[in-house]
């Protein structure tokens, strides 16, 4: 059976931050995950999972100016430094709060770079972070997103990742893969998770449209949640999803789809 992570940015936002490990406890999940604690004291979070025994599954690596729109910065030339300050900052979190996997969002290529300068940029920071990351037995993931959702996104296709993941070369660098940006982007789920299963480490979930809970829209979790099983995927599934109403009124798809 697929082990369920709530994400804590997406779900139980009817509560402050810190009360939603509580509720995501109460709600019957065992692990969690979220976008950035750095708003926190690692120490702060690291009380509320010991408290509710819950694992922290996944959080991101700092993303520049969320606020103004950016979505990562990895991608940009001239801020190589900031990325690497960032690496050390997530590091720090991650030793305390228990987490094996941080998650890099590359970022919009920005204007007036080329894209072959940002893919260099690009893997010479992964090369950074991965080895950084291996020196605490931390593995390092990339998650391609739609670009309907965030236009100019620079990772958008699972083979662009996969791509990536050779040119860097590291061997603890692995794809992120969400169900609902791959969808917009690309279709053929089962298949596209079956060719690269030894490259995914973690799986996210929403469905399309609208991107809220499974069973609203076109996507069939029934059958994927019983192809992961069948090939034998070990890792968390993320539920990063809107709530179409408050998360506890929809957290009844759990139920309807055997998980």
């Amino acid at each position: 059976m697929p082990k369920l992570a709530a994400n804590l940015t997406m779900l139980f936002n009817e509560v402050g931050f810190l009360d939603r490990f509580e509720a995501a406890a109460r709600a019957g999940f065992r692990g969690v995950e979220f976008l950035f604690p750095y708003a926190f004291h690692a120490d702060q979070i690291a009380d509320r999972l010991n408290r509710f025994q819950l694992d922290l599954v996944l959080h991101n690596l700092p993303a520049g100016k969320w606020d103004a729109g950016e979505r990562g910065i990895a991608c940009h030339p001239d801020r190589v430094g900031e990325f690497q300050d960032g690496v050390g900052e997530a590091i720090k979190y991650a030793k305390v709060l228990g987490v094996r996997q941080l998650n890099c969002l590359v970022g919009i290529l920005p204007q007036n770079v080329r894209r072959e300068q940002a893919n260099e940029t690009l893997v010479e920071n992964l090369r950074f972070a991965a080895n950084a990351l291996a020196g605490e037995q931390i593995d390092l993931l990339i998650e391609p997103i739609n670009t309907f959702d965030i236009p100019g996104f620079f990772l958008s296709r699972t083979q662009q990742a996969i791509d990536l993941i050779g040119q860097v070369n590291a061997p603890n660098l692995y794809v992120q893969y969400d169900i609902y940006h791959m969808q917009r982007m690309e279709g053929e789920i089962a298949n596209t998770i079956k060719a690269n299963l030894p490259k995914i480490r973690h799986v996210q979930l929403a469905d399309n449209p609208g991107r809220n809970e499974p069973g609203t829209g076109e996507i069939n979790y029934r059958y994927l949640f019983g192809l992961l099983d069948e090939i034998g995927y070990q890792g968390w599934i993320g539920c990063e999803y809107k709530p179409r109403t408050t998360t506890e009124e929809g957290l009844g798809w759990r139920a309807a789809h055997g998980v």
